[in-house]
């Protein structure tokens, strides 16, 4: 095992590897400039992630796939164009789910193109916007995925652990082979929002700072430690956040879609900073860093 009787939590850093502010634009600017900011900070811990390719920004960005599996990361898959897969959890707009016929299909393609590309098979998977369900649980066992890493804490929160789900209810413990690894989030915290939001992880490492993000993860460690169990830390981060993003309304000429502030605030050169700050503070408290993959294996 991975240092695991030395380090007294772990850590899962995954990069979902997608177009610039989620869904809300056509372009791969963050995976162009930001990943490389990523892989820098990375290599300077010696930190291993599980990068999450989308099928679409693995065909158009085929040097960076390479660059990343070069230098170690473990190569995931984020579904075929960043569309939702699972559950919808809240009201997006021009954003609905795909038909559960689809759901197969596409994850297949989703496989081949990132295989194709990377010339390694995924054996991680994360839907986008944390988006599981079922469905998707059922096709990626049996297409011999070995982790996913969709289940949103916040939302569901009944499950704090990785565990093999139910092949009946996916946010359910059961006899399932593929592990899920939850996201984890504040369990104990007063939640203000409807759909329980503030609890979790993302984005407060750039919006605020990694000191406050320290806040949600030292809750977390205390509320799992007291269980009896391990804390396992699985965080989703962006390239996009690493390299300055627009501020304000996107014009695409019919309309234009303007982001919440928090979207996008302090994109680029604060995140990467704040980034750096988080990793040394992580590995001062004797994290273990570990890929999705490493540690499904463990379970």
């Amino acid at each position: 095992m991975k240092e695991k009787c030395e380090r007294s939590f772990d850590v899962v850093f995954g990069i979902d590897m997608e177009t610039d502010i989620g869904s809300f634009t056509s372009s791969y600017e963050g995976v162009k400039h930001g990943t490389p900011r990523l892989l820098e900070i990375m290599k300077k811990h010696d930190i291993e992630a599980t990068y999450f390719w989308t099928g679409h920004a693995a065909e158009n960005n085929s040097d960076m796939v390479k660059k990343v599996r070069d230098a170690g990361h473990e190569t995931g898959c984020h579904g075929l164009v960043h569309e939702t897969l699972g559950d919808p959890l809240f009201p997006l707009p021009n954003n609905w789910p795909v038909f559960p016929f689809e759901v197969e299909g596409r994850i297949k393609e989703a496989d081949r193109i990132v295989k194709k590309i990377s010339g390694v098979k995924p054996k991680s998977f994360r839907c986008p916007r944390l988006w599981g369900s079922t469905k998707v649980l059922s096709v990626l066992e049996k297409l011999g995925y070995k982790a996913d890493a969709s289940l949103p804490m916040f939302y569901y929160r009944k499950m704090f652990m990785p565990y093999h789900p139910s092949i009946k209810d996916w946010t359910g413990r059961g006899k399932m082979k593929i592990v899920e690894i939850p996201n984890f989030c504040d369990l104990t915290m007063k939640s203000n929002d409807p759909y329980n939001r503030d609890r979790d992880q993302w984005p407060l490492f750039r919006t605020k700072s990694a000191k406050a993000l320290m806040g949600k993860i030292n809750s977390f460690i205390k509320y799992v430690t007291a269980k009896g169990e391990r804390p396992v830390l699985c965080f989703y981060f962006h390239p996009w956040e690493f390299h300055e993003m627009p501020q304000g309304a996107i014009d695409y000429g019919e309309a234009r879609v303007i982001p919440q502030k928090f979207i996008t605030k302090n994109c680029g050169a604060f995140a990467c900073a704040e980034f750096d700050k988080l990793c040394n503070i992580l590995k001062n408290k004797r994290a273990r860093f570990i890929t999705c993959r490493e540690l499904a294996g463990e379970y």
